[in-house]
C-alpha cells in the first residue's frame, strides 16, 4: 500500500472515530517530550485527535484520552515518563481513561518490556513509524477495548496531508525530513528515528504557501541534518535506484535551493533551520543564508566538543580546527552572523585537556546561546559501553566552569544590543507580565515591551533598552 492510500484509510478511522465520539465533549491532553521535530510530531497528533472530536485540555483529570509522546536523548526523561504513567492508574478507573504513549523512547526494546511488565494498564504504543495510524489504534481500542502496540523498526515513510493543530499562529515549524544517516556514538537518534528520508521539495512549497496564505510570518525548517536534505535520494537517482518520473528534483536538488525557493514566497518575513552538521555546512548553503534576505543570520552550529580527540571518539567527522575554519568562512561571507551551538560535558574518556579545547572554542566563537549537557548514557549506542566513563562529580564541575564562562559572554554580548534598534516578531503577551508583549530578535533573543494586542502576530522595530540577561527590555 503507498503512502497516499495508507492516508485515505486513516482519514476513514478519523471519521469513525468522530461518529463514535459524537455530542460525548471528550477531552484529550498530551505531553511531549524533546526536540522541535517532537512538537511538530504532537501538533499532527493533535490535528488528528480534534477532527475526532476530542477537545484539548490542560487538566489531566478532565481527560478521556491522554497522550505521551516521548523523547530518548536523556535517561531523566524515562523517569518522568514512568512516574507519570504511573499517576494515571487511579484515573485510567474513573475516566475510563485511554492511555497511549509514542515517540521515540517506544522504539526502544527495554522501554516496551518495561511498559508490558510495569505498566500493563496502558492501552497504545506507538513507535515514530507509526505515528499516522493512530485514528486506526484508537478506533480499535474503542472498538475492541483489546491493547494495541504498534512499532516497527524499518526506516517508515513519508505521509504527507496528515491533519495539523499548530500551538502558534505566527510561526511554524515545517519537517523537511526524517532521520538521521550520522550515528553518533552517544546518540540513540538514527535507531530510533530511522535512516534519512526527505520530503519532496513540491510538499514542502506547498505547504509554505499555505502558512503563509494563514498569515504566518515565520517558518523553522526541521530535521537531524537539514544540510543533507535530499542527499541521500540524489544518490539513488544517480544509482538508478529512485526514479524522478514526476521531476520532483529537478529544480530543487539541494537544501541550498529549498532555501532560495521559500525565500521567494511572499508573506513569510523569517526562515530559520535547525539543525545542520558542520561536516555538511557546504558553501552554496552558506551562499543561500547570505543571499536571502529572508534566511536569519543567526545559525545554530552544534559543536558537541572542542577536542579533535573526543569528536572522533563521538563520530563527529570533524575537528576543532576545521569547526573553526567554518565558523570564519561564515562570517566571512555574513559579517553579521551570529552562532548558537549545543556541547555535551563528560563523554566518555574526555579528559581536562579535552574540556579545555571546548572552552577554547567556546572563547573564539563567542556564542550568542550555548545549549550544555551533562552526557547521559543511551542503552544501544556506542558510547555507553565504551570505557573510562567520566565520575558524576567532575561532569558536574566541568558543567559550572563551562556555564560560568557562558554566562560571561553572554553578559558581555548583550551590550552591544542596548540602544540599537531591533526588528522584533511580536509573539503575545509575556507569560510573567500580560500587561507587556513578547517577541524575538532575529538572533533569537526575547525582548519585552509595552505595547497593544494589536502587534501580536506583526514585526515592528523596537529599541533595547534594557539587559536582563536572559531578555531584554525594549520601547516602541
Amino acid at each position: 500500500m503507498d503512502e497516499i492510500e495508507e492516508i485515505k484509510i486513516q482519514k476513514q478511522y478519523i471519521e469513525k472515530v468522530a461518529n463514535l465520539n459524537e455530542n460525548k465533549n471528550l477531552k484529550y491532553t498530551i505531553l511531549t517530550m524533546g526536540c522541535q521535530l517532537n512538537e511538530n510530531d504532537s501538533e499532527k497528533i493533535c490535528g488528528m485527535l480534534e477532527e475526532m472530536g476530542y477537545i484539548k485540555t490542560e487538566k489531566i483529570e478532565e481527560a478521556n484520552l491522554a497522550i505521551f509522546n516521548t523523547c530518548c536523548v536523556r535517561e531523566n526523561a524515562e523517569e518522568r515518563l514512568f512516574g507519570k504513567i504511573g499517576e494515571l492508574k487511579n484515573l485510567k478507573e474513573k475516566n475510563n481513561l485511554i492511555i497511549a504513549i509514542g515517540g521515540c523512547m517506544m522504539q526502544e526494546e527495554h522501554i516496551l518490556d518495561k511498559i508490558k511488565k510495569s505498566f500493563s494498564y496502558v492501552d497504545i504504543v506507538f513507535g515514530t513509524h507509526t505515528l499516522h495510524k493512530l485514528p486506526e489504534d484508537i478506533f480499535k481500542v474503542l472498538e475492541s477495548q483489546k491493547k494495541i502496540k504498534d512499532v516497527i523498526d524499518i526506516d517508515g515513510n513519508v505521509y504527507e496531508d496528515l491533519p495539523i493543530k499548530r500551538e502558534s499562529k505566527i510561526q511554524a515549524n515545517v519537517t523537511i525530513m526524517y532521520g538521521c544517516n550520522n550515528f553518533c556514538s552517544y546518540c540513540i537518534v538514527p535507531y530510533v528515528r530511522g535512516r534519512e528520508r526527505s520530503r519532496k521539495p513540491k510538499d514542502i512549497i506547498k505547504e509554505v504557501r499555505e502558512l503563509a496564505s494563514q498569515g504566518y510570518k515565520e517558518i523553522m525548517l526541521l530535521g537531524q541534518n537539514v544540510n543533507s536534505y535530499l542527499r541521500s535520494e540524489m544518490e539513488a537517482i544517480k544509482q538508478g535506484t529512485l526514479k524522478n518520473e514526476d521531476g520532483d528534483y529537478k529544480e530543487i536538488n539541494s537544501f541550498a535551493k529549498l532555501l532560495r525557493e521559500i525565500n521567494k514566497i511572499d508573506g513569510i518575513e523569517r526562515i530559520r533551520f535547525i539543525s545542520p552538521h558542520p561536516k555538511d555546512f557546504t558553501l552554496d548553503v552558506i551562499e543561500a543564508i547570505a543571499d536571502c534576505e529572508k534566511v536569519c543570520k543567526f545559525v545554530h552550529l552544534p559543536l558537541q566538543s572542542g577536542s579533535t580527540n573526543l569528536l572522533k571518539v563521538m563520530n563527529r567527522k570533524y575537528t576543532k580546527e576545521q569547526y573553526l575554519e567554518l565558523v570564519e568562512k561564515m562570517r566571512e561571507k555574513i559579517p553579521n552572523i551570529k552562532f548558537s551551538t549545543d556541547i555535551i560535558v563528560g563523554f566518555a574518556g574526555e579528559t581536562e585537556e579535552d574540556f579545555e579545547d571546548t572552552l577554547d572554542v567556546v572563547r573564539k566563537v563567542n556564542f550568542e546561546q550555548v545549549f550544555m549537557f551533562i552526557y547521559s548514557r543511551r542503552v544501544g549506542t556506542p558510547g555507553d559501553k565504551m570505557p573510562n566513563q567520566i565520575p558524576e562529580e567532575i561532569k558536574h564541575k566541568r558543567f559550572d566552569r563551562l556555564k560560568e564562562l557562558v554566562e560571561k559572554q553572554i553578559a558581555e554580548n548583550n551590550k552591544e544590543y542596548i540602544g540599537t534598534t531591533q526588528r522584533i516578531l511580536v509573539e503575545g503577551k509575556s507569560k510573567n507580565n500580560e500587561k507587556m508583549l513578547t517577541g524575538r530578535t532575529e538572533s533569537n533573543k526575547v525582548v519585552v515591551f509595552e505595547g497593544d494586542e494589536n502587534l501580536i502576530n506583526s514585526i515592528i522595530d523596537i529599541k533595547i533598552v534594557e539587559d536582563h540577561m536572559w531578555y531584554f527590555k525594549g520601547e516602541i
